[in-house]
C-alpha cells in the first residue's frame, strides 16, 4: 500500500485523533459524565470516556487495515447515549459558539475538528467499500458530536459562559 493511498491517509488521520485524545485525557477532570450505557454503571469520568473512544479507534484502524475487527452498533449507540445524557445537563444550543473557555474545552474543540478531518479521510477511503462499514462510518460521524458535547460540558461545569460569534 502506498503511503499516499486513501487507506494510508485514513489510518494516519485516525491515529492523529487517537493521539490528540491522549492529550485530552491527561487534561480531564475526575468529574463523572452522566450515563455511559453498558460501558459504565451510571457514571463515567471524562478520562474513561476518552479512553473508551481511544480503544474503539484502534478497532477502527484495524478494520480499515483489513483485520477482522468491526465497530458494532453498540459502539455507536454508546456515543449517542452519552451525547444525549450530556445534552440534558446543558442549555439548549441556539447558535454557534466561539471555541475556548476552559483548557479542557479548548482541547476538546481541537480534537473535534481533527475528528471531523479523520471522518472525511475515512469516508474517502471507503467510498467504494461501504458495505459492512456502516457502523464504522456512523461512529466517526458521532465522534465529533461527542467531543463538541464534552467541550460544552467542560465549560458549563466550570461556569464559563458560551460566547456567541459576533457576525
Amino acid at each position: 500500500m502506498s503511503k499516499s493511498s486513501a487507506i494510508a491517509e485514513a489510518l494516519g488521520a485516525v491515529d492523529e485523533i487517537n493521539s490528540l485524545l491522549g492529550v485530552v485525557k491527561i487534561k480531564t477532570c475526575p468529574e463523572p459524565v452522566e450515563g455511559g450505557g453498558e460501558k459504565a454503571a451510571g457514571n463515567i469520568s471524562f478520562g474513561d470516556v476518552i479512553n473508551a473512544v481511544q480503544q474503539d479507534l484502534f478497532i477502527i484502524q484495524a478494520s480499515l487495515a483489513g483485520a477482522d475487527k468491526r465497530v458494532e452498533k453498540k459502539h455507536v449507540a454508546w456515543i449517542e447515549s452519552l451525547v444525549n445524557d450530556i445534552e440534558k445537563e446543558l442549555p439548549p444550543i441556539t447558535s454557534f459558539f466561539v471555541s475556548g473557555g476552559t483548557e479542557l474545552a479548548a482541547f476538546c474543540d481541537v480534537a473535534r475538528t481533527v475528528a471531523r478531518r479523520a471522518e472525511r479521510r475515512v469516508v474517502e477511503a471507503l467510498e467504494k467499500e461501504k458495505t459492512g462499514k456502516e457502523e464504522l462510518l456512523a461512529y466517526m460521524n458521532r465522534l465529533s458530536s461527542l467531543l463538541y458535547a464534552l467541550a460544552r460540558l467542560a465549560n458549563h461545569r466550570a461556569g464559563v459562559k458560551e460566547e456567541k460569534p459576533h457576525y
